[in-house]
Order: structure tokens, then sequence, then C-alpha cells
């Protein structure tokens, strides 16, 4: 089932910056590449809830500002030898808009 909601304009994240969207239920780091890839993940890291949306972008990946765990934006796991995932959602961009499916 989708549930897609507007979030922001493209033009308002920053290349290899992010923007973070609340919920009642959640607050989502919304990133955008270099190379204008748009993803969304639960704005925590798996390890000790780092804010994700402070990190470092890099490639299609994020890197923790607390204690340097990189997560890839595409799957929201944890890369090399970190165990871990944070939630994803589904981002389009449309007229310039940004959704996320919640």
């Amino acid at each position: 089932m989708s549930n897609w909601k507007e979030v922001v304009a493209l033009d308002g994240i920053p290349v290899l910056g992010s923007r973070v969207f609340r919920t009642d239920e959640t607050e989502i780091a919304i990133f955008r590449t270099r190379d204008d890839s748009i993803f969304a993940v639960h704005n925590a890291c798996p390890h000790k809830g780092g804010v994700l949306s402070e990190g470092i972008v890099h490639g299609h990946k994020v890197t923790c500002p607390l204690h340097n765990w990189v997560i890839n934006l595409e799957d929201g796991e944890a890369q090399g030898a970190d165990k871990g995932s944070t939630a994803c959602f589904e981002t389009k961009v449309e007229s310039g808009m940004v959704y996320i499916n919640l």
C-alpha cells in the first residue's frame, strides 16, 4: 500500500546534504547525493542512535557522526565489520518535489 507524502523541494536539499522529516512516530533523514539520487532512512544509526542527518554523505552512503559507522543509503545496512540496519523509505521526485512513501 502506498502512502506518499510531499516532504521538500529537491532544491531544498543541498547536494551531499540532508533534511529531516518528522511524523508522529519517527524522524526520517532525506539525503541528496552528488548524482542527485534521493534516499530516506530512519534518522538514527543502528549502533547507538547517532543522528544520521548530521553525518557525512559519500557515494550512496552516510557516515554516522557519533562513532563513524557507515550506513548504505540504498538498503540501510551497516557496512564493513559493523552489523545492523536502519529502516529505509521509498522516495520519488516529481515536478521538483521530493516524496516519501510512509
